[in-house]
């Protein structure tokens, strides 16, 4: 089947620079890597930042008191305005 696609330069050039050093025409490389991509387990998997959380579930919220101005001001060092 032919297909139209955009790909982005420097990409290009790169592929056809690895087809001409191992004989690969780019149609190869190209299925090869749509092969890669496809097979199964190869899927990403969403990336999970770890639980950092601070104090317990259900303890009161410490920054609550502070209006979104107020911790601005405390996280770019002008003090505590309180």
């Amino acid at each position: 089947m032919k297909i139209t696609v955009d790909i982005d330069d420097e990409l290009l050039r790169q592929a056809m620079e690895l087809g001409r050093s191992t004989g690969r025409p780019l149609r190869e490389l190209i299925e090869q890597g749509l092969r890669t991509v496809l097979e199964p387990g190869n899927a990403r998997s969403g990336y999970r930042l770890p639980d950092l959380s601070f104090g317990s579930q259900g303890s009161p919220d410490p920054l609550e008191k502070y209006s979104w101005q107020e911790l601005r001001d405390i996280i770019y060092g002008c003090g505590d305005p309180r």
